[in-house]
């Protein structure tokens, strides 16, 4: 069956009867996640996502349309390992303005990038297309909407491939999830090297972490909590308030105060 929301799948016959004013692009990674989860992980986390969500927005009236994901995304902190594939900050720059100007050229004036990979560090890009383009640009950390109820899903704290990434996987791509012979993950447990300055070490002063060092198979974040349940329940926050968003952004008047209340509100 036809899903009119999801381009990847529907033939032209099908857009030209459509009316979106919300477009979502999906932006993943190529790279290493520990010895268990493909190098696709973060590209079918947000594939995935955006699917569920989508769908969900369009059942409840939304305009929207998912778009391909981009498979690739900013490696320069994993270049110590194989087959990490970088595109420089520069780069993602370029690509995503002549996508935004070929959304902007079919008519949808509200452009969302969901991204699933902490390397696309997309703010910056945002601010400067900001006056490029008439569309209005919005972006989504998928793993950013969660906060609140993480301690509530998860056990152990999540940098890459631990509990949450790996749970995902299990619940929704488990066919590629590494075991050993006694179905155990094949998966250290994501230690990380500390630094030797206190400012690194606490947060306050930061800096791009190459991962070779700071861990050992590229895992940050212990998985082996993980179980496919806890992907469900983290599916079922992500549909509701991400599709939420998607719902009001599309149902909303785009007039001269959009996105804010005007003074008659």
């Amino acid at each position: 069956m036809s899903e009119p929301w999801n381009l990847a799948g529907i033939s032209y016959s099908v857009v030209k009867q459509q009316a979106y004013n919300v477009a979502v692009l999906p932006l993943g990674a190529t790279e290493p996640h520990n010895l268990h989860l493909p190098y696709s992980t973060d590209t079918l986390e947000v594939t995935i996502i955006g699917q569920h969500v989508c769908r969900a927005a369009h059942a409840r009236g939304a305009q929207v349309v998912l778009l391909p994901t981009i498979p690739y995304g900013t490696e320069t902190n994993m270049q110590g390992f194989p087959l990490a594939m970088n595109l420089n900050p520069s780069t993602v720059a370029i690509v995503l303005a002549d996508l935004i100007e070929s959304i902007e050229n079919s008519g949808i004036d509200r452009i969302v990038l969901l991204n699933g990979h902490g390397g696309n560090t997309l703010k910056p890009v945002l601010r400067e297309l900001a006056n490029e383009t008439e569309a209005h640009l919005f972006l989504c950390d998928w793993y950013h909407t969660i906060g609140d109820v993480y301690n509530e899903i998860f056990e152990n704290p999540e940098d890459h491939a631990g509990e949450l990434e790996t749970s995902f996987a299990l619940a929704w791509f488990g066919e590629l999830v590494e075991k050993n012979a006694a179905g155990e993950l094949l998966a250290d447990a994501g230690d990380k090297r500390p630094f030797r300055i206190k400012g690194l070490n606490e947060g306050w002063i930061s800096m791009s972490r190459p991962w070779d060092l700071l861990t050992t198979n590229s895992g940050a974040g212990n998985p082996h909590k993980a179980t496919a349940e806890k992907g469900q329940r983290l599916m079922k926050v992500l549909v509701e308030r991400i599709g939420d968003f998607l719902v009001d952004l599309s149902a909303a008047d785009v007039d001269d105060w959009f996105p804010f209340k005007s003074d008659r509100e």
